[in-house]
């Protein structure tokens, strides 16, 4: 099934874990895939080179594809990484908000700039790419959709990640605003919410199978989702199927919002 013949897609934070997944989906489907990518100097090859390998499997399925390097947190990079976009393809139907970072530190040890930093990128950038392609599709009408990758933590908190928190409870409240805001113009918003999934972010647990163990035993389903599993449901929300669905969250945690640890009753409450 090819839902996305001839559409146009910008994924930020498309070259690694879900981004990269979800830019493969969209090809499969036939949309031409833009992928934003940032990288620090250090970290500049080894994201490039997989970012190049994710065109490769795009242009390999038929479909067009670019690399758009910037910093979302940055709103002349934002603007440049649109004009590029536009500048080859012309228009934008589908953004896919998927930047983000993460930092560990107690609430009362955490440094002020990296607290910046994860609310710049997470909060802000999505503001930033969400407001130029509103901008885009309320010029060339016809509608369109944004899509903004939030957490599991946009509900539960996580001691230790209080701004990352804080980043994806406000993306979450921006979508629904967003929704609501430009429903009457044909532009959907929905947020998808994964929970633990096997992407490199997650390495530290990963590749510990005892941490990895502790991670999976809260997970009512067993196991850590996989990225392609959170792809499928950008490519759902994205498509005409999903065109009654806006200013939605849907959760792909394999039932971390259930309140697991109620599997085994332990209270009398009712």
């Amino acid at each position: 099934m090819r839902r996305f013949e001839g559409k146009n897609v910008l994924v930020t934070g498309g070259s690694t874990g879900i981004g990269r997944a979800t830019a493969i989906r969209f090809a499969d489907e036939g949309a031409n895939v833009a992928i934003n990518y940032y990288a620090s100097e250090t970290e500049a090859e080894i994201t490039l080179e997989e970012a190049r390998k994710t065109c490769s499997i795009i242009r390999g399925k038929g479909c067009g594809e670019m690399l758009v390097q910037g910093d979302v947190a940055h709103e002349e990079d934002v603007k440049r990484i649109f004009r590029e976009v536009l500048g080859a393809w012309g228009r934008l139907d589908i953004l896919v908000n998927n930047a983000g970072v993460q930092v560990a530190s107690p609430a009362h040890e955490t440094d002020m700039d990296a607290y910046d930093r994860v609310l710049a990128v997470n909060l802000r950038g999505a503001f930033l790419c969400a407001r130029e392609a509103v901008r885009h599709f309320l010029d060339r009408g016809g509608g369109g959709v944004v899509l903004n990758t939030t957490s599991v933590h946009e509900t539960i908190p996580k001691p230790y990640y209080a701004p990352y928190v804080a980043s994806k409870a406000g993306l979450a409240a921006l979508s629904r605003t967003l929704a609501l805001e430009y429903a009457g113009q044909g532009i959907r918003v929905n947020t998808v919410a994964p929970g633990a999934i096997a992407t490199p972010m997650n390495r530290e647990w990963m590749d510990n199978p005892a941490r990895r163990a502790e991670v999976e035993k809260h997970i009512p389903v067993g196991r850590a989702g996989l990225p392609e599993e959170v792809a499928a449901v950008f490519a759902f929300l994205a498509s005409d199927e999903a065109a009654y669905i806006t200013g939605q969250t849907l959760y792909v945690d394999g039932g971390l919002t259930l309140y697991p640890d109620f599997r085994v009753p332990w209270s009398s409450g009712s």
